[in-house]
């Protein structure tokens, strides 16, 4: 027994490149306990974490969970390396053998907050696709993939970025020289560029939707498409304009879709001869149609007698729809009209219209003679006086 302990105390003492054997041994059994420990961590994600998420209504924790689960592992096998490489104190003469295995060890890690970051984009993914589902623009609907793969790519980036550091090697010359062809990329595709940017413009802002009657500069029309490059506007002319999402996201947009009711304003003339009773009457029986009309909002609406004009005795009518649709709109202000006209010839009232009435006052007569719509080219050879004056 003595002989055996003394054979066995002798291999431990065996060395190779300066690492004795018990050392060897000890990290392989580190490298074990590392594998048994991941197969206990994954055990714990099936069977108590996992569950415990399922309860919950969010589906956040069930994606963060997966997205972690696997670097999870992969890191506690990281940290068995990390205590192996501590206990087999790898030489540094003639070569620094530990030095390299810690540049693995760092690679390794960056490798895996990488993955768990390149996972955890779908977090992102979910949240963005809940908030574009709710929209009615396609243009998020292109942008959604290209936001998550444009994160993922940046992740992948950094990652390389940074293994290429922990191996010892300089990223300066690198990121200057990917500067300088960034910005020739830049100004190779200003355009496009801008017109990336003005999507997003659109898709935070949201100044309106597929359907939308706006207008923007010279332009008016419907959207009819909101793409990743342009938004499409289709004109009552039925043209079609283009238009790139940088420049309209630069313009003023009057969006009269989204009014919520629209108004009609009219001026009614009537005549001279009309009586002060009668344009008391007049404005009271308009003001109570207007309020018991079932297309007229009720909470604003103006009937007054605002001016004596030049032809006419005017009256202001200012009051809004109920519905904003063009069609109905229409109807309702047909209406309207022709319930006024159906007041104002019930008081026995006329619209004026301009007219004039001239004066003649001839060489041989003292007497004025007065002649209604005389044109003006017939009496020029005499002397007349001209007046303004309401009336049919």
């Amino acid at each position: 027994m003595h002989e055996f302990f003394s054979t066995l105390d002798a291999i431990f003492h065996e060395t190779f490149l300066g690492i004795s054997a018990g050392r060897f041994a000890a990290a392989f059994a580190t490298l074990i306990v590392a594998l048994i420990l991941k197969k206990v961590l994954g055990h714990i994600f099936d069977h108590v974490i996992f569950p415990l998420a399922a309860r919950t209504r969010s589906r956040y924790d069930d994606e963060f969970l997966n997205s972690i689960r696997r670097p999870a592992e992969l890191l506690v096998v990281i940290i068995g390396l990390f205590v192996a490489v501590q206990i087999l104190q790898l030489p540094t003469e003639p070569v620094n053998i530990q030095r390299g295995a810690h540049a693995i060890l760092k690679v390794l890690v960056t490798f895996d907050i990488g993955w768990a970051l390149f996972n955890l984009v779908t977090l992102l993914d979910i949240f963005l696709y809940g908030w574009v589902s709710n929209t009615k623009s396609s243009l998020d609907d292109h942008l959604l993939p290209f936001i998550r793969k444009s994160l993922r790519a940046f992740i992948i980036f950094l990652a390389v970025i940074m293994t290429i550091q922990n191996l010892g090697y300089s990223i300066s010359g690198l990121l200057a020289s990917l500067g300088i062809g960034g910005l020739a990329v830049a100004l190779a595709a200003k355009d496009t560029l801008s017109n990336i940017f003005g999507s997003f413009m659109i898709i935070l802002d949201r100044p309106f939707h597929i359907g939308d009657w706006v207008k923007a500069g010279d332009m008016e029309g419907v959207v009819e498409e909101i793409g990743f490059r342009s938004t499409k506007i289709r004109t009552f002319a039925q043209t079609l304009i283009t238009v790139p999402n940088n420049i309209i996201a630069n313009l003023a947009i009057d969006n009269i879709s989204r009014m919520p009711k629209r108004r009609i304003k009219l001026t009614l003339g009537v005549t001279y001869e009309t009586s002060p009773a009668q344009m008391r009457q007049a404005v009271s029986q308009i003001r109570e149609m207007l309020k018991n009309h079932p297309a007229i909002q009720q909470d604003f609406l103006l009937v007054n007698f605002t001016d004596y004009g030049a032809s006419s005795l005017d009256i202001l009518v200012y009051c809004f729809t109920t519905t904003t649709v063009w069609g109905e709109y229409l109807d309702a202000r047909e209406d309207v009209c022709l319930k006024i006209m159906d007041i104002l010839e019930q008081l026995g009232l006329e619209i004026a219209f301009p007219s004039r009435s001239i004066y003649l006052r001839g060489q041989n007569s003292s007497e004025a003679k007065l002649q209604e719509g005389v044109p003006e080219s017939l009496v020029s050879p005499m002397n007349f006086e001209s007046q303004q004056a309401g009336g049919v």
